[in-house]
């Protein structure tokens, strides 16, 4: 059963949560508040065995829901100090859904510098741990607003990802946990299912079509066919989005919360 009242911002939710469905016992991370509640509503409703820390120094039974906590209680289960969370992520039992500012048609993406890296238009977080983490683990991605400037022609800016560009793998080969899985957007949700891991398209949010996405992308991507549309929400899903996130944080996300659904807008 599905709710029509639902937002662009629940749609992307329950979208990214299908990143984790088949993952088994490993750990999810999600970074900024909308892959966060989709790793919580993944753990909630598809995949309970996924581990889940309440993003300081503690596993936990349950996702800790965001902003204030009132009366809620930290459901603890064990330790998880930099050294047990880096077991998990240099053995590949983690998967991170990140937002970076850029992504390139390998793949590759960027969160560091918005320009020439010796003299930047723009200066941003670094590098980070994405190196790392995009080669010894599954990465996801989430883009709040899908356009040419994220969705870049050519190579990122600044490539703090490894995606699939042999030019870029040392002596040729591929990073033997190199595995990109999800782009979620405000329009679309794709994959690397294409011929040699290219971009493809998955699903249109309803109310966009195959050429808004092609036009606000700045390299080819894959479509096969007649894409599906994304799937609603159900109404177990926003009862659990609205339990992860009592305070209606994730009305901030997109200008104006958008519906879900932009064909009744």
């Amino acid at each position: 059963m599905t709710d029509t009242s639902y937002s662009l911002a629940d749609l992307c939710i329950a979208a990214a949560a299908e990143a984790w469905r088949h993952d088994g016992e490993i750990l999810a991370t999600g970074i900024t508040l909308l892959p966060r509640l989709a790793a919580g509503l993944a753990k909630l409703s598809i995949n309970p065995a996924l581990m889940m820390t309440d993003g300081e120094n503690a596993f936990v039974a349950e996702p800790v829901p965001v902003g204030p906590r009132g009366d809620y209680k930290v459901k603890v289960e064990g330790w998880a100090p930099y050294a047990r969370t880096f077991d998990n992520l240099w053995s590949g039992k983690r998967h991170a859904f990140v937002a970076p500012v850029q992504i390139d048609r390998f793949g590759q993406t960027n969160i560091s510098v918005i320009g020439d890296h010796a003299r930047p238009k723009a200066q941003m977080l670094g590098a980070r741990g994405f190196p790392g983490n995009s080669i010894h683990h599954q990465n996801s991605f989430f883009f709040p607003s899908h356009g040419k400037r994220s969705f870049v022609a050519g190579e990122v800016d600044y490539v703090c990802t490894a995606g699939y560009n042999p030019a870029r793998w040392a002596d040729g080969r591929k990073p033997l946990g190199l595995d990109l899985r999800m782009i979620v957007t405000d329009l679309c949700v794709m994959d690397f299912g294409g011929p040699d891991h290219a971009i493809r398209l998955v699903s249109l949010h309803p109310g966009i079509s195959v050429e808004q996405v092609r036009d606000a992308t700045g390299f080819d991507i894959v479509v096969e066919g007649e894409p599906p549309l994304t799937p609603a929400p159900t109404a177990a899903q926003l009862e659990l989005i609205a339990w992860l996130d009592p305070h209606g944080q994730r009305k901030s996300v997109f200008a104006g919360d958008p519906p879900g659904d932009r064909r009744q807008a």
